[in-house]
């Protein structure tokens, strides 16, 4: 099975230790298939996943939503996601037809 597309985002996470607290940011992708999606913990079928919508927080980045038969699920991004819900649209039209 070949990626379609790859959208990164990133987890922010506090660490705390017994003398401060630390922020840790990890780099993430989420992969794009003919038949699923797939991030770091989750794996969701094409199937299960109504749509995709993306809000712009500041200058840079935003929130990117994944609405699926489970819930909507929030990841932040640094990019604009775009390219990566047209060809999600484009596959799940593929489907309709």
């Amino acid at each position: 099975m070949s990626t379609i597309a790859v959208l990164p985002y990133y987890k922010i996470q506090r660490e705390l230790t017994s003398l401060a607290q630390e922020i840790v940011s990890s780099d993430r992708s989420m992969i794009l298939y003919e038949d699923k999606i797939v991030t770091q913990y989750r794996e969701f079928k094409i199937t299960e996943v109504f749509d995709m919508s993306f809000r712009r927080m500041g200058n840079e980045g935003g929130f990117f939503y994944l609405h699926t038969s489970t819930g909507v699920y929030p990841y932040m991004v640094k990019i604009d996601p775009k390219p990566f819900i047209q060809k999600f649209r484009t596959i799940t039209s593929k489907r309709l037809t």
